[in-house]
């Protein structure tokens, strides 16, 4: 079954008049197409029931065809629906158009008008077109001002990630509606340029021309006309019929299953073996909370694309600020330059961060970030002349990164990179905060750290910790106080405290920042993953006041003035753009509501497994859920088990957990916890 999508540069540009000769031209071929049309207005009563007038033109013409949504007034859909106490929604058109006609091997989907045409307040047609993700037919209306309007619909299919799959030319008033101006011959020579122009056009941007339909009179009462515009369009037809989508697959030059074969055997994934590595799967597109693979199975993400994703994907406001942004400026040395995305980014995190955290500086990634936190507080205590402060303390089952700085301060025994001890430097670790987050807090829980810093004080230059939450250490959850005592004992001992809210920031927890839990302000806050949106990599270090006048200020002969860290990329506008966007549109949202309401759904949701025999453990906090096996889960095993059940989760080590985008609704968030509770079952009956 082949799908395509049929839109027009302007209402009236002959989309019909093109589906039922594509229709008619797909019949001569002896091919089963349908027409389809999601939404039409200006529909009459006809024998008793309500009739699409371009559905009704189709079938007369010879053709299949229906309509799926038709409203009466001849206006634009929002306001047909509203007027018949409708409300459409991109979401059930997507999925009616998603069920529609399965059974015929050709479906062409006619939009409404043009590109953006409004669907409801918030959604146009474009939305319904990306939500399909359909290759798309433009019918452009060969009149004055088609070139501008073919050109901006070009560029708005592209800037949505569509594929145009051809061009049809239409004329669409007859030789005696011409300007009283122009002659017949004037009126000739600028529809053949129209077409001659767009044509190089199209080709440039490897589109092909599937045909130039003239002004047919009477088109809709002779028969005639219809099986000469059928002719026109044989080839396009034949053409759409072996079509295959190619920009999915343009950047590699191969069949989707030798992209797998070469990945297979070139392409090293995070945590695998290079030689033994575990299946993959072609993602080819995503859109609001679900991937999309080349199979077409829809998959809903409980990861957030390893916790970044909190918009969802497909964002038209991060979208339009990196495509905005790529046309001014996108890159430049941030060494002795600035621009307006940089600046706009941390005017806005020095609002939101907790506290006096009023220095930012940018780094590449997450891991980054941590090296760097590193590196100001060492510097911090060199430059004021304490040179021997330069251990660090950490907690056990902590995760701080990958590169070997991040790395020194993970769980030495449980961690991942352990085999990489012997190039580690010496670090002191604490045990993991033994008084759970929703429980009564137990000062006694901070004894081990307090000993700890009490004994090795005059070398600790700093502590880092996971506020709240130890995310890829094992997902734990820990009791707000902590920090609060660890707060006070770092200021009495002359000691910075960094707050690694890489994972924790921006609303995961249930606050903006995990240390707005404790009511703390760290020294130093690392942020990344969520920054963006997940649209591109960004993080952040934020320093108080105290940090960077130490560091500047200090003796030049003992590493004061300068901070030594510079990257190539470092404040980027593109990813700054996508930030500043990020962060609008999170602070726009009701965040928190949609948090507390996943919170809610995840204990409703998991608590099944609490019962469930090998489930050792089972908690939530803000949109964070986790279920912890007694043992270490089989990940290729339960990630194939997931995907037959149509959702992506990624366990790792004992913990099965959920950190869905906050945008989820009801009913996919409890696909991805009937799916864990399933599993769970299942490895409980040695099933799985």
């Amino acid at each position: 079954m082949k799908s395509f999508f049929l839109t027009g540069t302007d209402t009236d540009a002959g989309k019909t008049a093109a589906t039922a000769a594509l229709l008619k031209a797909f019949q001569t071929l002896g091919l089963d197409a349908v027409a389809i049309k999601p939404v039409q207005t200006g529909c009459l009563e006809r024998n008793g029931r309500i009739e699409a007038p371009d559905t009704v033109f189709c079938r007369e013409s010879g053709g299949q065809a229906e309509a799926l949504k038709c409203f009466r007034i001849p206006c634009s859909p929002h306001l047909a629906a509203r007027l018949e106490a409708e409300k459409l929604s991109v979401s059930d058109l997507a999925d009616m158009c998603e069920k529609a006609a399965l059974q015929h091997e050709i479906r062409l989907f006619e939009g409404a008008g043009g590109l953006y045409v409004p669907l409801n307040e918030q959604e146009s047609v474009l939305d319904l077109m990306a939500r399909l993700k359909y290759p798309v037919i433009l019918v452009v209306a060969n009149r004055l001002g088609c070139i501008n309007h073919a050109l901006l619909s070009l560029d708005a299919l592209s800037y949505r990630g569509l594929e145009p799959a051809g061009i049809i030319f239409c004329r669409t008033t007859p030789p005696e509606e011409n300007d009283p101006g122009t002659s017949p011959e004037a009126e000739e020579l600028i529809l053949n340029e129209n077409v001659d122009f767009l044509t190089r056009e199209a080709q440039r941007r490897g589109i092909p021309v599937l045909g130039n339909l003239p002004w047919y009179p009477d088109f809709s009462a002779k028969a005639s006309c219809m099986e000469d515009a059928a002719a026109r369009l044989a080839q396009a037809a034949a053409l759409l019929s072996q079509y295959i989508p190619q920009s999915n697959t343009a950047p590699f030059r191969g069949t989707p299953q030798e992209l797998l074969d070469f990945d297979r055997t070139h392409l090293w994934h995070p945590y695998t073996s290079a030689m033994k590595p575990l299946p993959v799967r072609e993602a080819i597109c995503a859109d609001g909370t679900s991937i999309i693979l080349r199979n077409g199975t829809r998959l809903v993400d409980g990861m957030s694309s390893w916790w970044c994703r909190v918009h969802g994907y497909g964002n038209q406001h991060l979208i339009r600020a990196i495509q905005q942004q790529a046309g001014k400026l996108s890159h430049v040395m941030f060494g002795g330059l600035t621009h307006a995305p940089a600046a706009g980014l941390a005017q806005r995190l020095i609002k939101i961060l907790p506290g006096n955290l009023d220095h930012i500086f940018f780094a590449d990634s997450g891991s980054v970030a941590v090296e760097v936190s590193m590196k100001m507080a060492l510097q911090y205590h060199q430059s004021l002349g304490h040179p021997q402060k330069s251990v660090f303390a950490a907690l056990r089952s902590a995760y701080h990164g990958d590169t070997i700085g991040a790395m020194s301060l993970c769980d030495p025994v449980t961690g991942m990179h352990s085999l990489f001890e012997a190039i580690l430097p010496r670090r002191y670790f604490a045990e993991s905060p033994s008084c759970p987050f929703h429980a009564s807090y137990d000062p006694a829980s901070f004894a081990p750290m307090e000993t700890l810093l009490r004994k090795h004080a005059d070398e600790l230059a700093a502590v880092m910790v996971e506020p709240v939450v130890q995310g890829a250490g094992g997902m734990r959850f820990y009791h707000p106080d902590y920090l609060r005592d660890l707060r006070r004992l770092c200021d009495e001992l002359n000691i910075l405290l960094i707050a690694d809210e890489i994972a924790t920031g921006f609303g995961r927890t249930g606050r903006l920042f995990a240390c707005e839990w404790a009511d703390i302000v760290p020294d130093i806050l690392c942020c990344g993953k969520a920054l963006t949106g997940g649209m591109m990599t960004l993080s952040a270090v934020a320093a108080s006041r105290k940090v960077a006048e130490g560091i500047s200020s200090g003796d030049a002969r003992h590493g004061g003035g300068v901070f030594m860290h510079g990257p190539t990329f470092m404040g980027n506008p593109l990813a700054c753009a996508a930030a500043c966007a990020s962060i609008d549109e999170l602070l726009a949202s009701p965040w928190q509501e949609r948090v507390a309401h996943i919170e809610k759904q995840l204990r409703r949701g998991l608590s099944p497994c609490r019962n469930m025999p090998g489930v050792a453990d089972v908690r939530v906090l803000g949109a964070i859920g986790v279920v912890e096996m007694e043992q270490p889960v089989d990940v290729e095993r339960w990630q194939a088990f997931f995907v037959s059940h149509g959702v992506w989760i990624r366990p790792f080590g004992k913990t099965v957990y959920l950190m869905p985008p906050f945008i989820i609704q009801d009913e996919p968030l409890m696909q991805l916890t009937n799916a864990i509770c399933a599993a769970v079952n299942k490895a409980s009956d040695n099933v799985l």
